[in-house]
């Protein structure tokens, strides 16, 4: 879809530490060829800090940056992957009282590594419908540890990452113009993340930790290998394709790529090889320091490049994401004025 009247007022990226990949080999946490295949040098790790809290910190600090006021969001979405630390509880409630403080919509978004994107493709559209200057407040948030998620094991060739994320998307003009966004669902791939296990009674009843690996595996043996990547590699055009068409722009037209937080064989093999482009223009360069920051990949990316003051007025830049289900999103940001670096 194209847009002509939507804007990225801020985005942020929350931190709250980070481990060597030495150091995680050194302790035999992480296998040392699987190492040396992803090339990470660090992983953002967190020592108590929940996911929600963390999204609530970018959440304030991408308010802070965009001088939108709480009353002005019109709708908040939380999209995360993992365990949120409460059962039966709303984290995107959460984070509308600790970071924002008003009563619009606050809604948890489920669509795994894909929903960060998947939240700005909801928000767009409602705000494409609403009234003129109404924003509305996105966050991603994932603490991914013991005993249900070894980090480090449980999806070989990616390495996740802690976090929180957010970015604001208004009507009112911003540092950057939405130019335009693409999603596409193909729903015969779920059971790559579900293989043959039977549906279970409680979180991680059947796998503890989770072994992503072994569900691929069960997949990939039923309906073969070449089935899988057709698919997967026809989802990926698609989104793209149609992003740079209702952007009418051309792959060697963007300036900056926001790639998913892959280790490097797999960014490799799945984009850098495939689209023919360097990694200098990618956000490789921070994402070999976090990991795989659940759904907050595309924000935190785009955070990172603002604040490390790279981009310049005209520029483009191409967010894209892929999240078990399957969906991808391709959407093309258009910079006006960067604000002045503030770093992470």
């Amino acid at each position: 879809m194209r847009f002509d009247d939507l804007y990225i007022a801020a985005a942020a990226v929350h931190v709250p530490g980070r481990v060597t990949v030495a150091d995680a080999v050194a302790d035999g946490l992480f296998d040392a060829g699987l190492a040396d295949r992803a090339d990470l040098l660090s992983v953002a790790v967190s020592d108590g800090e929940s996911a929600p809290e963390m999204a609530a910190g970018a959440a304030a600090a991408a308010l802070r940056r965009s001088g939108i006021a709480p009353r002005e969001i019109e709708l908040i979405l939380h999209a995360d992957v993992y365990y949120q630390g409460h059962d039966l509880w709303a984290p995107a409630s959460y984070i509308q009282r600790v970071a924002v403080g008003n009563r619009c919509p606050a809604i948890e978004i489920r669509q795994l590594s894909n929903g960060g994107m998947a939240a700005l493709e909801l928000a767009a559209s409602a705000l494409t419908g609403g009234a003129r200057g109404g924003s509305a407040l996105l966050t991603t948030g994932d603490r991914f540890c013991a005993p249900g998620f070894d980090r480090w094991q449980s999806d070989p060739g990616t390495v996740y990452g802690d976090a929180g994320t957010a970015l604001l998307l208004s009507r009112r003009p911003g540092f950057a113009r939405l130019r335009s966004l693409a999603t596409v669902s193909e729903p015969e791939l779920e059971a790559m993340h579900r293989g043959g296990d039977p549906f279970g009674t409680a979180p991680f009843a059947v796998r503890r930790p989770m072994d992503l690996e072994a569900t691929k595996r069960a997949f990939v043996d039923e309906v073969g290998i070449s089935y899988s990547v057709a698919r997967v590699g026809a989802g990926e055009a698609e989104a793209l394709k149609r992003a740079l068409s209702d952007a009418e722009v051309g792959l060697p037209d963007i300036d900056w790529f926001v790639l998913p937080h892959f280790g490097l064989r797999r960014l490799s093999r799945t984009y850098l090889r495939s689209w023919g482009i360097a990694p200098e223009i990618t956000t490789w360069p921070f994402a070999r320091t976090v990991g795989h920051l659940g759904a907050g990949d595309q924000f935190a990316g785009l955070a990172q490049l603002v604040g490390s003051g790279l981009l310049r007025p005209g520029q483009r830049v191409l967010l894209t994401g892929v999240g078990a289900g399957f969906t991808w999103s391709s959407a093309v940001v258009e910079i006006e004025h960067p604000p002045p670096p503030y770093g992470l």
